[in-house]
């Protein structure tokens, strides 16, 4: 029996973004409740409706290094995504050898993963919801960070003096995605005053991360019904300068097509730091 092909939906849908306004305020992001029902995240979102295309009827498949963004086939052999276990021992090593294959990285360091889920009651168990506004994980301040805190510190300082980047791998977990898809930014169509560095507060430090404005020469993709034998490739942040994707943007959204009584969105998103030899 071969691999279900999923449905190749729509031309595009309209989808609302949570876009950032940039009113002059940093944005400050906490990683957990704040007292007396303080928002866990300052700044003032703008919500937009933009098209977001269907990349499964692109005639060339979106590229990495040109798109900021690349679907790849390959199924994992781990038997349960959400066992921290499994991930840790089995999912990681699969990265590592498929990031290493699409990319020509002579090494990765994965420094963490996430599930989310689109339904309630995910706090009791511990898992995050999907992140439903406008972003990039990580500012090039932050990048230089990582790998000086997941490297020894003689290691970090040779591999800073050549190509790195962090990239992120996404997949469904259990079944396709028909809730919260991803929409994924064109890189090539973003200009450096999208970026707006935002703070990420941990209990133990603040890191730096990037919310990101309104253009309206923005142009967005989403894979409809993206499959678990599916993965996405997100570049987050790649030192080399002449490439057209340094930085993407991602956001989950509502997806007007969604089918009732649709399974919610399962999925495991994985970030790596990713050395080159160049």
């Amino acid at each position: 029996m071969g691999i279900h092909q999923p449905n190749l939906g729509p031309a595009s849908v309209v989808g609302e973004l949570n876009y950032l306004l940039d009113d002059g305020v940093r944005p400050v992001n906490y990683t957990w409740p704040q007292p007396d029902g303080q928002p866990q995240r300052t700044g003032t979102l703008q919500p937009t409706r933009v098209d977001i295309h269907n990349a499964r009827l692109l005639k060339t498949e979106p590229l990495l290094d040109a798109q900021g963004f690349q679907r790849v086939e390959q199924a994992s052999a781990v038997a349960d995504p959400e066992d921290e276990a499994q991930v840790v021992q089995q999912y990681y090593a699969e990265a590592d050898a498929l990031l290493r294959a699409q990319t020509g990285a002579v090494k990765t360091v994965i420094f963490d993963h996430t599930i989310r889920v689109d339904q309630p009651g995910r706090e009791a168990a511990g898992l995050r919801e999907p992140v439903r506004y406008v972003h990039n994980d990580q500012t090039e301040r932050s990048a230089i960070r990582r790998v000086r805190d997941h490297l020894p510190a003689e290691e970090a300082e040779q591999r800073l003096q050549k190509r790195f980047a962090i990239i992120n791998l996404w997949r469904p977990i259990g079944g396709p995605i028909f809730t919260t898809p991803l929409a994924l930014c064109d890189a090539s169509t973003m200009d450096a005053e999208d970026f707006i560095p935002s703070d990420l507060v941990y209990r133990d430090k603040v890191g730096e991360t990037f919310s990101i404005r309104a253009n309206p020469n923005h142009r967005w993709y989403y894979y409809p019904q993206l499959r678990p034998e599916e993965a996405l490739l997100l570049k987050i942040y790649d030192s080399r300068t002449d490439l057209i994707a340094r930085a993407g943007a991602h956001t989950a959204f509502d997806d007007p097509t969604t089918p009732p009584n649709a399974p919610p969105r399962r999925s495991i998103e994985l970030r790596a730091l990713v050395f080159f030899e160049e």
